[in-house]
């Protein structure tokens, strides 16, 4: 991989995972509701679950996908009713921001990692990336270095974002102002499904 590539792998590997998207939203509502320390199982599922799938894709994914077209579209429908439904839950949380105040569970390792599979952001991150940022010269190392620019920039850039949902809990701790909040939360979640929605017509 040369230099300039790999500079425009990094570069799109920070935008890609820094920006809102389904897991960011909800590491920002889990910071806000648990802690940090409660979400980290779910920060390291995105990272470490995202790594895996890139290189799950890089394998071969993408190639049964485009053997069988029609499962590419059960998937996104399935991502869209599984967003709606974590959208019902954030938007209809208990409004207690304090741990351990309710009997709500932040998700865990391997919700999060498994997750992955069904959120329309992290497919088309890392369709691009194998797409893009794979030298056809040498694809296996390619991969290994695609896989490995994300899983280092990947858990800093979700970490940010649960940070952020820490940092509003003392704003929030006025229960009003958390559930209003949650249901900003949540209806920015589902708009994040327009593109996926649209894309289909």
């Amino acid at each position: 991989m040369t230099p300039a590539l790999f500079l425009a792998l990094a570069a799109f590997a920070l935008v890609s995972s820094v920006t809102p998207g389904p897991n960011n939203l909800m590491l920002m509502a889990s910071g806000t509701n648990f802690g940090f320390a409660r979400t980290v199982p779910h920060m390291l599922g995105v990272a470490i679950g995202f790594t895996v799938m890139i290189v799950a894709v890089g394998a071969g994914v993408a190639t049964v996908l485009a053997v069988v077209p029609g499962l590419l579209g059960v998937i996104k429908w399935a991502s869209v009713a599984y967003l709606l439904y974590l959208s019902w839950k954030i938007a209809t949380a208990p409004a207690k921001p304090l741990e351990g105040t309710s009997g709500a569970r932040p998700m865990t390792f391997l919700q999060a990692a498994a997750f992955q599979w069904i959120n329309p952001k992290a497919w088309t991150m890392a369709l691009t990336a194998v797409s893009a940022y794979i030298p056809a010269r040498d694809p296996g190392t390619g991969l290994l270095i695609v896989a490995a620019v994300f899983g280092a920039i990947n858990l800093p850039s979700v970490g940010l974002w649960a940070v952020m949902g820490v940092a509003l809990r003392r704003f929030l701790a006025d229960p009003r102002r958390l559930r209003a909040f949650n249901v900003v939360a949540a209806l920015t979640l589902v708009a994040t499904l327009y593109p996926v929605v649209a894309g289909s017509h």
